[in-house]
């Protein structure tokens, strides 16, 4: 995709926000609105920062989809880390351990170490070439990422599949 492409998708994407954010839609402000999207994305492509890792175009559709299953993975991670809490029933036994990643680009493999820490119980510790280092709260969660359901999701939406 060209830079010139990129950088009207984002400043339609700044505007969309600052239009939700703010609220108002007398021509004034709107024109001011649209001089200070105008301002940014001048900016940022002066600072060759509308990239494709930049501003990633390619995900948009794909990326509602996948907020919409991370927002439930998410959802079911802190009933789980909640319950753990809770019940003293339930282990708490904290590990550290090495995934594999598939992602082929840097773009995704921040997806998924991204992802993995907004995952209550999970965080991403390190990325160092084709693997992350994770730290668990349990091991059964651990064994859930291990799984490989999070990995192949965000392959596919790095890939363009649904």
């Amino acid at each position: 995709m060209k830079a010139g492409v990129r950088a009207f998708s984002l400043g339609v994407v700044l505007f969309a926000t600052w239009i939700l954010l703010s609220g108002h839609f007398t021509p004034l402000l709107l024109g001011l609105g649209v001089a200070s999207c105008a301002g940014i994305v001048f900016l940022a492509m002066r600072m060759d920062v509308v990239d494709r890792e930049g501003f990633p175009v390619q995900l948009s559709i794909r990326l509602i989809g996948y907020w919409v299953w991370l927002l439930v993975e998410i959802v079911k991670a802190n009933i789980d880390v909640t319950r753990r809490i809770w019940s003293p029933r339930l282990p708490i036994s904290p590990s550290v351990f090495h995934l594999r990643m598939s992602q082929p680009s840097e773009l995704g493999q921040v997806v998924y170490a991204n992802s993995i820490t907004l995952t209550p119980g999970t965080v991403a510790i390190r990325l160092h070439q084709d693997e992350i280092l994770v730290h668990a709260v349990a091991e059964e969660l651990g064994e859930d990422l291990a799984g490989g359901a999070m990995d192949a999701r965000v392959t596919r939406l790095e890939a363009g599949k649904s």
